[in-house]
Formats: C-alpha cells, structure tokens, sequence
C-alpha cells in the first residue's frame, strides 16, 4: 500500500486541516502563463481566477486576517515558488497596500528562476550589514509589489534565522510592507523553515499528491502545533481526476 496521498487520503487529512483554494490551483503551477490539469491545458486567465479565490480566502479582510504568511512544502518544492510568486502579484493587485516575495529558502532558492531574476543583494546580506530593508528589495509589479531575494549564499543559514538579527528585519519588514509571502524551504528537509514559522503569522503547507508522505506531512502538522506556530491551511498540488474535474465537482 502507497504511503503518499492519494485523494483520497488527503481529503481525510485535510479534514483536520482548513483546505485552501479550489480544484484548478491545487494542481501544480508549472508558470505564470499555464498549468496543467487533468491532461488539458489551462489558460493564465483560468489559472489566475483559481489562485485569485485562494488570496481571497487566505487575506480575509479584518483586524484578525494574516499578514504575513509563509508557504512551506512538506518534502521538496513541490511548486511552491510558482504558487507563492503568483499569489504576490495577485494580492498585490487585490490590496491598496504594499506586498512583499520573500525569498526565505537560503539552501534551494528558486524564486529567480520563476520570476526570471538574478539572486541580487537580499536577506541574508541584510542579515549581515546595515542599512534599510527596503533597499535590499526591488519592484517586481505591480508598482506595489516588491521581492526580497535569498541574497548571497551563506553557510550558517538556520544560525541567521534563528539569530535576534532576524528578528528585527522581520519586524522592519512587517512596518515597511503591509503583506509578506514567504517562500520557504522542505519542512522535512531543513530546520530552516520550523525558524521562520516562528516569525510569521501562519503557515500554508503544500502537498504532493500521490507524493508527499502521510506520516511526514502529519508529523510536520504536530511539530508546527507543537511550536504553537498556525497552521493556516493546506493546498493539494498537481491533483488529477479520474473524471472530469467539473463532474468531480456535484459528486
């Protein structure tokens, strides 16, 4: 018997965890411009109306609705950098105040690669020198939407995010942007990510299916509860029907 999620077994994992967004964004994004779902093609404009329900869902408007959020893979990327860097932009465009990417994988930092980037001067370079976290980020668009790239490469990154330093470019972070979107690194692979969750709002964890591991995805769950850090949701990446999605959708 698989020990990956099935359908399933993910919607009997989801039941204890709020399940973020609908059908089409659960699947992988593979680029901003299309996704594949259930062997057809969807266009930007569909995969953009899906991701949009997820932002409006996960920034719900109100005193309690998070700030700063960061999504985190359970085993591998899973297409999280592609999530993350398209619900940036779209929350952005959805909100009159400020949005930043941040690039918070120090050890696989992907998001230049999505965004068609550089790995300019980022985090962990204003982890070691002075100066104001906005100008470690740029404008990445909408005008109101900025990205804070992993920055040089370092070798004591869990040491830089577990350090006070930290702390207080979070904290500069949080009064200069009114939105964060963090991308972070395997839950399961690192304990890079268990530190950030301890400086953001929430996690959203992004599930593999017939891939992620049941037993990993729930000892993640139990060690970010543990750490009283919010689980905020889970979205089911690179899902497939057995049926047409539409017809899956009255069952």
């Amino acid at each position: 018997m698989s020990k990956s999620f099935d359908p399933v077994q993910a919607e009997m994992y989801l039941g204890s965890v709020p399940r973020l967004g609908a059908e089409l964004i659960a699947n992988r994004v593979k680029s901003q411009a299309m996704t594949t779902v259930g062997g057809s093609i969807a266009t930007q404009s569909a995969v953009r109306e899906e991701a949009l329900k997820l932002v409006q869902r996960l920034f719900q408007p109100g005193q309690a609705a998070p700030k700063t959020v960061m999504f985190a893979a359970i085993g591998s990327q899973n297409g999280s950098s592609s999530l993350c860097a398209v619900i940036a932009r779209l929350l952005a465009e959805s909100v009159p105040g400020s949005v930043c990417l941040v690039e918070g994988n120090f050890r696989t930092p992907t998001l230049p690669e999505v965004l068609g980037v550089d790995n300019h001067c980022g985090l962990s370079d204003a982890l070691r020198q002075e100066g104001a976290i906005k100008g470690f980020a740029r404008q990445i668009g909408p005008d109101n939407c900025w990205y804070l790239s992993s920055g040089s490469l370092v070798q004591d990154s869990l040491n830089l995010l577990n350090g006070d330093r930290m702390k207080e470019r979070v904290s500069e972070l949080r009064k200069e942007f009114d939105y964060l979107v963090i991308d972070a690194p395997p839950l399961i692979a690192y304990a890079d990510a268990m530190a950030l969750g301890r400086l953001v709002d929430g996690v959203v964890l992004v599930l593999e299916a017939n891939e992620t591991r049941r037993e990993a995805a729930l000892q993640v769950t139990e060690n970010l509860r543990a750490s009283k850090i919010p689980v905020l949701g889970a979205i089911l990446n690179n899902r497939t029907f057995p049926i047409p999605a539409a017809l899956y959708k009255r069952l």
